[in-house]
């Protein structure tokens, strides 16, 4: 056993920078740059960089976190303002952000802005007395500048400083609108967005622009709007039972997103309707559940969790200064089908209330 591996073995097991640099034999500032991956580390050959990495790995050193901060003036954090924390958008677009934070050793704190525009006042004040470097917004609408660099997912409004990460809503609208026209759907209702999410406006002009192009109707009785910011199927449940109370026949729903369809789906399964055999339905996001479902979601699929990794990328991007800031990134969605669409009726009936079930039974 070396004398230098005999220094490792001390009472406490700690080793320290000096024993790193002695075992490459470099100054102490040097192997501290890099293994800081401080700005002074770019003028480190990568093959001197890549046996200091070794070193610490060999000789299983582990640098101060504190000690580090203070000599860097860095934190290593960022904030994530989400509007929930667990439901299904948010914790897919947060897996996506921690799986490339945790590749770069950076920490996120993560707060629920509920869409209460005092709350994340409170919040963005207390992320930046904990020494956040930058924020990831999700599904938030940004109405001033913000004090550091931030990268705002579903962020629509142009705002100095931050890059919106956007899905192109119009191309997703096209997806689903087509799907349903090519499976013969004439009648079809749609599913506009609470107020509350910032897709909301962008995707229903999305809507509305191809559904004129490609000839669909859209008339006010099979069109409703949800309210209110339920993370779960319950959102769209009502709303669907609103639907079909008004008694206007038709043969498919666009529903704004995945838990509106599923809700809509159960409110369809217990008015004695079959999805998809009597009404098809599209959902839009493409979370977790859409493939469990009964019967599985045909649905816009975002690639959520990418986009997270994207979001976190481009603010550490921006926090070392590697980039330029942006003010839109555009992601492309796909589009998946599953089992609950299906060619339309050649004669729609209209659908009924719960209370009517046996007379659907019957007639089919």
């Amino acid at each position: 056993m070396t004398a230098l591996k005999k220094k490792g073995d001390n009472k406490n097991g700690a080793v320290t920078l000096k024993m790193v640099a002695e075992r490459v034999g470099l100054t102490k500032g040097t192997c501290s740059a890099v293994l800081n991956r401080s700005a002074a580390s770019r003028s480190v050959p990568m093959h001197t960089q890549e046996r200091i990495l070794a070193a610490a790995r060999e000789l299983n050193y582990r640098p101060s976190f504190y000690a580090r901060n203070l000599r860097v003036k860095r934190t290593y954090m960022i904030g994530v303002v989400a509007e929930e924390i667990g439901d299904f958008y948010g914790s897919l677009v947060i897996s996506g952000i921690e799986r490339y934070l945790r590749q770069k050793n950076f920490f996120f704190l993560t707060v629920a802005h509920r869409h209460d525009p005092e709350l994340l006042d409170t919040y963005s004040h207390m992320l930046l007395d904990r020494g956040v470097e930058g924020f990831i917004t999700v599904d938030m609408s940004i109405s001033r500048p913000m004090p550091l660099p931030t990268v705002a997912v579903a962020g629509h409004r142009r705002m100095e400083g931050v890059t919106n990460i956007v899905l192109d809503h119009r191309r997703a609208a096209w997806l689903a609108l087509s799907h349903l026209v090519e499976l013969g759907h004439k009648q079809i209702a749609f599913m506009k967005g609470s107020a509350l999410s910032s897709d909301c406006e962008d995707r229903w002009s999305a809507i509305c622009e191809v559904a004129k192009e490609l000839g669909i109707a859209m008339p006010a009785e099979l069109i409703v709007q949800l309210e209110g910011d339920d993370p779960t199927p319950q959102l769209g449940y009502p709303f669907a039972k609103d639907l079909l109370a008004r008694k206007r026949p038709f043969t498919a729903l666009f529903a704004y997103n995945d838990i509106s369809a599923i809700g809509s789906i159960r409110a369809f399964q217990e008015a004695g309707l079959r999805v998809p055999e009597d009404i098809s339905v599209v959902g839009f996001d493409d979370i977790q559940i859409a493939l469990h479902n009964n019967p599985s979601l045909t649905t816009v699929r975002q690639p959520l969790e990418k986009i997270g990794e994207i979001a976190a990328r481009t603010l550490l991007n921006r926090i070392e200064e590697r980039e330029e800031w942006v003010a839109e990134i555009a992601i492309e969605p796909e589009f998946v089908v599953r089992n609950s669409t299906a060619r339309a009726l050649a004669s729609p009936a209209a659908p009924l209330h719960t209370g009517d079930s046996q007379d659907v039974l019957a007639r089919n």
